[in-house]
């Protein structure tokens, strides 16, 4: 096994466990303590985990934003499944806005088969997914661009956002909380889909089950302000409870 492979799959059991040994890691593997010590100061850095005495926890920063392409490896199936059920509410001729999120990029690939979309992002790598998709009209909203992340960032994005009017606007988010709402890692984020939210006639919010019950940085919106929440399962009573309390729809497999 390769070591990045390694180091996914150590990542996944961090995300679905909330923890991990380095002595159960270095016999389910067949390597040193030492190279799985290697792995989790590795995944610390990137903001995934925090070491402890014989192991790491699943990090949640509330600061830290992952680069694109391990976002993209990371919990790949439920995106899928999310994007799924979102490509199902979309229609041809629509016109959308599409964050920078990795969920959003696995929602642009379900889409491809539909017809005369529009879609306006400020991430360049949906750009890049969508620019040969026959019959579109892809618009950026150019910025300054983040390396890490492969998307567009300051004051340009939000006010190009909130030139146009669309059907929907999908985004993604680092956590929904009860009080707190929509809350994500940093102001750009946040002012970013402010603007989306504004703009659309429908915000449909797409998150996955890790993403429940945690609180980042900055708040985005309140809960009222979305429509729909996508995720990949049925989340706990208590928040159906709440999106019934807020005429929310909740869609799941």
């Amino acid at each position: 096994m390769l070591a990045i492979e390694r180091k996914n799959e150590i990542l996944e059991r961090l995300r679905t466990e909330q923890r991990v040994l380095v002595s159960e890691l270095a016999v389910h593997y067949g390597v040193t303590e030492e190279t799985i010590r290697r792995d989790l100061d590795k995944l610390e850095k990137e903001g995934f985990a925090t070491k402890t005495y014989g192991g790491a926890i699943w990090g949640n920063s509330t600061k830290t934003d992952l680069s694109y392409t391990i976002r993209n490896k990371t919990n790949v199936e439920a995106k899928h499944a999310i994007a799924g059920l979102i490509s199902q509410m979309v229609h041809d001729g629509d016109h959308l806005m599409l964050d920078d999120s990795s969920t959003s990029l696995y929602i642009a690939k379900h889409l491809k088969e539909k017809k005369g979309l529009t879609v306006l992002t400020y991430s360049v790598e949906i750009v890049m997914e969508l620019a040969g998709v026959e019959g579109w009209t892809i618009l950026s909203t150019g910025g300054t661009l983040r390396p890490d992340s492969l998307a567009f960032t300051g004051h340009q994005v939000a006010n190009t956002l909130s030139r146009y009017h669309v059907d929907k606007a999908i985004l993604s988010c680092k956590g929904i909380d009860l009080q707190a709402g929509v809350t994500d890692s940093a102001e750009g984020h946040a002012l970013a889909k402010q603007a989306m939210i504004r703009n659309a006639k429908q915000v449909i919010l797409a998150l996955d089950d890790s993403k429940f019950d945690k609180i980042s940085f900055v708040q985005v919106a309140p809960l009222e302000a979305v429509q729909t929440v996508v995720t990949n399962k049925r989340p706990e009573e208590k928040w159906l409870s709440h999106f019934q309390t807020l005429g929310l729809n909740c869609v799941c497999p």
